[in-house]
């Protein structure tokens, strides 16, 4: 399997497949908690079908050009994702996500893998436009939305109904032009 190096750190970003259900599962068990504060991705992935049929789903996207699904591996180890959930290369927008369990939190890995997925959406799939949609209340998602040189445009009011509670919504963005632009400043 190939996989693209994040840094002097040994953390990679590679392909997530439906072969890989278990360690996809066990994952998820070990930042369940953690990942579920603002995702609702571990309400979704409980056991093997399921894990399976999530990545299938990525793999089937994967497939049409409709989003992408990529792991994160600290030390050999799956520790979270970045994922273009939605990807329409006509109109030339996608949409960036990411999830991470807590041991790997703080070290850059979300910020540096979505980094490459933008880097690749942009310049090898020509999208104009990458939006982040996040809830206002994850403020280390915001972070990285920042970290990228996002811009906020906006608030969708009590737009996100999870577990029951209704949640404000932010959406950031970066466009094609200002990508490349701050690519140049970081040299």
């Amino acid at each position: 399997m190939y996989a693209i190096s994040l840094g002097d750190d040994g953390a990679e970003l590679c392909p997530l497949e439906p072969w890989q259900a278990a360690e996809f599962l066990a994952h998820m068990d070990r930042g369940r908690e953690f990942i579920g504060r603002h995702n609702g991705l571990p309400d979704v992935v409980t056991d093997l079908d399921s894990s399976r049929a999530y990545l299938q789903a990525y793999a089937d996207k994967t497939a049409a050009d409709t989003g992408r699904l990529f792991g994160i591996r600290a030390e050999g180890t799956l520790v979270g994702a970045v994922l273009l959930r939605t990807l329409d290369v006509a109109q030339g927008t996608a949409e960036a996500g990411c999830w991470l369990e807590p041991s790997a939190a703080g070290r850059g890995l979300v910020t540096r893998a979505v980094r490459a997925v933008i880097d690749w959406a942009v310049e090898e799939r020509a999208v104009h436009r990458v939006d982040w949609w996040v809830s206002s209340d994850n403020e280390p998602s915001i972070a990285v939305a920042r970290r990228l040189g996002m811009t906020k445009e906006g608030v969708l009011r009590q737009s996100y109904l999870y577990r029951g509670e209704r949640h404000d919504e932010e959406i950031w963005s970066v466009l094609a032009p200002e990508w490349r632009a701050a690519r140049r400043d970081r040299g």
